[in-house]
């Protein structure tokens, strides 16, 4: 479709997501990226209760990617209520949010990239559920937690970045299962602002996709010039669904992540650096994580631009 040579090099992603505005923003650039191919859209409740993450997971997927199917957890508390998740609305994929990507993962072994926004619930289910589907999955990708870099450890308190914070167990079963993960943190996030003229410029310059990234980012605006970014909104979502495709424009670190479950710090997020040779059995057990550390945010925003204006 898009050429012989991106064949080679799709990225087929679930994406994960709790839309959410700065979600919004990362589907319109995946649904524009030559190299990616969404194979679907699963909610998570965070960014607002899952009805309305749904419906507006729905109205995106209609919007911007309209084979794309949509499913959704069901439930109101992160890792409860199982029973109850097989019930789900008939306008969507007739799938619970974790049996889809169990279901997808298995029917595509070795190729499904999960791409996580959210809480990181949905993840922890499929494996729960799917023992053995992390070693079918291609890598998994989470915006989520923060690890001190420039100071940076939290959004949500002062110690946890919002996703994280939300379903800390989840998060590390997630960071601690047998699969590949790299994590977009607020380290790199709060590197990457979407100003106010660069979202002009696109309103401007890319078409319905670029007035529609400029119309729902007015919302998001206001909230941040409350939080010290009078002039835009940080990159959060739309950071991981970058380093899918231009990871040579992170910097990033290996090790084991631990994720603390409870406690006024409960959602912090720790890497134990491969370069640290302490012993530390909490961490030394678990598989090596990918952080980013560090960003070229100037040429994220690039990226971003000129996707939407193809």
């Amino acid at each position: 479709m898009h050429g012989h040579g991106n064949d080679m090099t799709k990225h087929r992603i679930i994406f994960d997501t709790d839309p959410g505005i700065d979600d919004a923003i990362a589907l319109v650039f995946q649904a524009r990226h030559p190299a990616i191919e969404l194979v679907g859209i699963t909610s998570v409740f965070g960014n607002a209760d899952i009805d309305t993450t749904t419906a507006n997971a729905r109205y995106l997927a209609s919007r911007f990617a309209p084979h794309v199917p949509v499913a959704h957890i069901h439930g109101k508390d992160a890792l409860g209520e199982i029973e109850r998740i097989g019930h789900v609305d008939k306008q969507e994929d007739g799938h619970a949010a974790h049996r889809f990507i169990v279901d997808t993962v298995r029917a595509n072994p070795g190729e499904i990239m999960l791409l996580a926004v959210g809480l990181l619930t949905n993840l922890a289910l499929a494996l729960k559920e799917g023992p053995g589907v992390a070693a079918l999955v291609h890598e998994v990708v989470v915006m989520g937690g923060a690890f001190g870099i420039h100071g940076v450890l939290g959004n949500a308190t002062p110690a946890t970045e919002a996703n994280t914070h939300g379903d800390p167990d989840a998060a590390d079963i997630v960071f601690g299962a047998p699969w590949k993960v790299s994590i977009a943190g607020l380290d790199v996030t709060h590197e990457t602002v979407m100003t106010r003229a660069f979202l002009a410029s696109l309103r401007d310059g890319a078409g319905d996709a670029g007035r529609f990234v400029w119309d729902v980012s007015r919302f998001y605006q206001g909230f941040h010039a409350d939080d010290g970014v009078p002039d835009g909104i940080y990159a959060h979502d739309y950071s991981a669904a970058a380093y899918v495709v231009a990871r040579d424009l992170f910097a990033t670190r290996r090790g084991p992540v631990r994720v603390l479950t409870d406690g006024i710090a409960a959602g912090l997020t720790i890497q134990k650096p491969d370069s640290m040779h302490t012993h530390a059995p909490d961490w030394d057990a678990r598989p090596d994580c990918e952080a980013c550390i560090g960003v070229d945010a100037d040429a994220v925003l690039d990226l971003f631009a000129n996707t939407l204006r193809n």
